[in-house]
């Protein structure tokens, strides 16, 4: 699509699987080429809303269906959209950002099952309830569309990456997003794109820290550097298919677990995960035509530094945080939903062989009015 297509507002919202908050983010796009990034916000959960939402996740083990929402998870579903317009007001409020300007909004939900074998990906949130709150149209159900015509389902963001890029003048490159998994995009020399999940993000470590300490993450990577790395049960935990598999694919939260580190001290073990998320990228690099000559890094874990540090020995080429390049790596995700909610309203494809592997380009999301 060129620049010269009518250009929208919309707004982006994205939970992720790092189970930290909601972000809000606005863009101006015309769904293309044209991106012109606004406002953003983070609304941290607090600690009882992120409680419910590690039981979701342990509930939707026995999933089916994508539309089954049993025991408590009707219920959560209800609640999180209500957080997510909370978090659509306090952001307009914030911002002074008029509602009535608001052409569409781009709703991800919280996933919390991710099966694309079984065809199967289940995110929550109520698209309709939550263009009827805020009187706002709503894209949500990105993922569906993609998974029944047997695609992976994920990731979804690469053709956002692909737009962003056209501003940054380095080839090949690879924006990862370290989030609770982590996904990499590489864009080559003709502007082709290869996306896949490499594997686990920061969901590990959070996990370990907080069954530690109770704190959320490794905070400045602390723990991680007064640690040493467990070189057997890397290689435990490196000893997965999944890294040798082709892509384009993608895992689910629960696919790693912390047992193999189980019995390790708190820094050990945050050492040991951390240089497993850092290994696990780096296997990556076998998938790609080319090496990176740089990564641009989004998402949470650009802030931890031993992960910084562990990316920068492990792979070559730069590795920068998002900003080094005028980008916001807590926003990228959110301003990306926005983005394909704009696709999805012109019905462009949102993901296509090379990223989610499915048979051919396919559009998706379901608009709500309000």
């Amino acid at each position: 699509m060129s620049g010269t297509s009518k250009q929208l507002t919309a707004l982006g919202l994205m939970s992720g699987t790092s189970l930290d908050g909601i972000d809000v983010a606005q863009i101006i796009t015309d769904g293309g080429d044209f991106v012109q990034r606004g406002s953003s916000r983070t609304y941290p959960y607090e600690n009882g809303q992120r409680a419910r939402l590690h039981e979701a996740l342990e509930e939707a083990k026995v999933l089916s269906s994508r539309t089954a929402r049993p025991g408590c998870l009707e219920e959560l579903e209800k609640d999180l959209t209500n957080w997510h317009a909370s978090a659509v007001q306090h952001f307009c409020l914030e911002t002074e950002l008029d509602r009535a300007t608001i052409d569409v909004i781009g709703f991800h939900g919280q996933t919390i099952l991710h099966r694309p074998q079984k065809r199967l990906t289940v995110q929550l949130g109520d698209g309709a309830l939550l263009a009827r709150e805020l009187g706002v149209p709503v894209v949500s159900d990105f993922r569906a569309a993609d998974v029944a015509a047997g695609g992976e389902g994920a990731p979804l963001v690469p053709i956002y990456h692909r737009a962003l890029a056209a501003s940054i003048p380095i080839r090949p490159l690879a924006f990862l997003n370290i989030g609770g998994i982590a996904n990499v995009t590489f864009v080559g020399e003709g502007e082709e794109i290869l996306a896949f999940d490499t594997g686990p993000g920061n969901a590990l470590i959070n996990d370990w820290v907080e069954s530690h300490t109770g704190q959320l993450a490794d905070y400045d990577g602390a723990y991680a550097l007064a640690g040493r790395v467990d070189e057997n049960r890397l290689h435990q935990l490196m000893n997965d298919h999944y890294f040798s598999e082709e892509p384009p694919k993608s895992i689910d939260r629960q696919k790693f677990t912390l047992r193999p580190v189980q019995g390790l001290s708190l820094e050990d073990g945050a050492a040991t995960l951390t240089l497993f998320t850092a290994r696990s990228v780096a296997a990556a690099i076998q998938h790609f035509p080319q090496a990176p000559g740089a990564w641009v890094v989004c998402g949470g874990g650009r802030r931890n530094p031993a992960l910084l540090g562990a990316l920068e020995a492990e792979i070559e080429g730069l590795v920068m945080p998002a900003e080094a390049q005028g980008l916001d790596g807590d926003a990228l995700e959110a301003e990306a939903f926005a983005y394909l909610a704009v696709r999805s309203l012109r019905r462009l494809p949102l993901s296509f062989p090379s990223t989610t592997r499915v048979p051919t380009p396919t559009t998706g999301g379901i608009l709500h009015t309000a």
